[in-house]
């Protein structure tokens, strides 16, 4: 897929370029970015250059992975990184987030999430769009929630972290969450138990 530009009310999501290299370096010398997420750490200069210019176009071309620099309009300053990635089941894509440290807490990301969110299910096809993250990691589960995403509870190692498995949150978002039609038809089990919750018993 050729590279596009999303935009909200106070970002544009467009795609990395060797222009972002020196601000992805230090937004991810932060030790929360370098701790929550799969980044190298320490993380070089290198590892920002083979982000920008290698990894985030390759994944465009082969459509595995679509990464957006989230900037903001008015001066074009770097605010923080959206991925979104295709996951071995079909019209299912996984997101995945950070957000520079000195931008925090004005509600950047949760807007980058709900409109990448919306393009992956009006353009993508995408009929689920899941989250993890290592479960302690409060801020952007923050984020999912504000966005609508259900939690849908732990999942044992989950994930793999710097060589470490870890217990995982996930969560989960679906089209009809956002007033959208999916790709296929979606009938819920109007039965099925929440995590943590005995089911109910059948009459």
């Amino acid at each position: 897929m050729e590279p596009i530009t999303l935009s909200t009310e106070r970002l544009l999501l467009r795609p990395f370029g060797p222009q972002d290299t020196l601000p992805v370096h230090a937004a991810c010398q932060d030790p929360d970015i370098q701790r929550w997420t799969v980044i190298p750490s320490p993380y070089r200069l290198t590892d920002a250059k083979l982000f920008t210019t290698t990894l985030v176009p390759a994944g465009w071309r082969d459509d595995s992975a679509y990464g957006f620099a989230l900037v903001l309009r008015e001066t074009g300053t770097l605010v923080g990184a959206l991925g979104i990635d295709r996951r071995s089941l079909p019209g299912t894509y996984e997101v995945g987030y950070w957000s520079a440290a000195e931008h925090r807490g004005r509600g950047y990301v949760t807007e980058a999430v709900l409109r990448a969110a919306h393009w992956a299910f009006t353009s993508l096809g995408a009929d689920r769009l899941e989250w993890r993250a290592e479960i302690g990691n409060a801020a952007s589960r923050a984020v999912v929630l504000r966005a609508g995403f259900r939690l849908e509870g732990d999942q044992r190692s989950g994930l793999l972290n710097k060589g470490v498995r870890r217990d995982a949150w996930t969560a989960a978002l679906l089209p009809s969450d956002l007033g959208l039609a999916g790709s296929h038809p979606y009938v819920p089990e109007p039965r099925a138990p929440r995590p943590g919750t005995a089911p109910e018993p059948r009459r």
